[in-house]
């Protein structure tokens, strides 16, 4: 009888627990508060927001993305791509249609993810520093200054860009191949084991350090002009821009444009650094890094590597590709911040990156 008290008394407490906790939620209901699962759904919706922006915005330029990388990691002995149309022009005529898209699959794979998390932690680093600093350095309206916002923006581009970096890695390598290369990458995953096994973790990480130099200029700048512009705009109202405390989506790209053009140019070195050291170590290069009949240069360190190609090539080599880059790079930007934007007005997402 004491056995089956207990199980009764048990199975009551069960009962109105379950009564209590429905309650609760009725009443936060009731009140306008949100339940914990109505922030994970928010959560899944905001990172499916930034994959779709930075997917989409990527193969929109693909063709370019992939010159640059070819620029800025050919061996100067042996010229192939010279400038923007007759690197384009050469692609078409030695690899077609499919030679201009190299590497997007794999490209796509790893914005995808970067792109979620790299807006995601943006709006919860903004939210954290917001929740820290308000009472001495938020803005008397509520919202963050230009520096907060560049801090926010650079953790959320670090935290994205190592948690994907192998993929970024191998991609560069994917991209760079072509239909002559000794060996090919059958695709992603392949290229991922193979580097592994034939050289090591630590080789899926290679370029990282300047990566996350390069972030905090490039992906800080990015947030931090992006939502300045726009702040500046909705409040001075200026040219006329603002309707009904909204920007239109042609003025959201502009600002994009904008904040895009600035990072890229700052961090554009670092980028060239990065993709060449991520080139060390891959015995069957292909000979756009190898060239014909010579050896690709080794680099012991992100400094080695600066030094090197300033003292071989010239300080003007650290900016190759760039004319490619910032053709790419203004649509890019713009294309992500609007798109991510539009996706979570359709998906009714109520964080914003305010």
């Amino acid at each position: 009888m004491a056995s089956e008290d207990v199980v009764g008394k048990s199975r009551g407490d069960t009962a109105v627990n379950t009564i209590v906790n429905l309650a609760e939620e009725a009443k936060l209901a009731r009140e306008g508060v949100k339940g914990p699962g109505h922030q994970v759904l928010t959560v899944c919706k905001s990172l499916f927001a930034g994959g779709v922006a930075g997917g989409l915005s990527r193969t929109a330029v693909a063709p370019l993305e992939r010159l640059k990388i070819l620029l800025q990691v050919q061996n100067p002995h042996s010229i192939k791509y010279n400038g923007t149309v007759q690197g384009l022009k050469y692609i078409w005529r030695t690899e077609g249609l499919r030679g201009l898209f190299k590497g997007n699959g794999t490209n796509c794979a790893r914005i995808v993810p970067n792109s979620a998390v790299k807006f995601f932690s943006y709006e919860q680093a903004s939210r954290w520093v917001f929740g820290c600093n308000y009472s001495c350095l938020a803005t008397e309206n509520a919202q963050l200054s230009p520096i907060l916002r560049l801090g926010a923006g650079a953790t959320a581009g670090i935290i994205a860009m190592s948690a994907t970096y192998p993929m970024d890695m191998v991609r560069g390598r994917i991209t760079v191949q072509t239909e002559k290369s000794p060996y090919q990458y059958r695709g992603m995953f392949h290229a991922l084991g193979t580097v592994y096994r034939e050289e090591g973790f630590r080789a899926l990480y290679r370029g990282w350090l300047p990566s996350v130099i390069g972030v905090v200029p490039y992906v800080g700048l990015n947030f931090a002009v992006y939502e300045s512009l726009k702040d500046w705009l909705l409040q001075s109202n200026a040219f006329d821009l603002a309707k009904d405390n909204e920007l239109h989506v042609v003025t959201r790209l502009g600002c994009g444009a904008v904040a895009g053009t600035i990072g890229q140019t700052v961090a554009y070195p670092l980028d060239v650094v990065r993709r060449r050291m991520q080139m060390v170590g891959w015995s069957h290069a292909a000979s756009i890094v190898t060239g014909e009949g010579k050896e690709a240069l080794q680099y012991n360190g992100m400094i080695d590597a600066f030094r090197k190609t300033v003292r071989h090539e010239g300080f003007g080599a650290l900016y190759k590709g760039l004319v490619p880059n910032s053709v790419k790079v203004v649509p890019s930007i713009a294309i992500a911040f609007v798109t991510y934007e539009a996706v979570k007005d359709v998906l009714g997402v109520e964080m914003r990156i305010d």
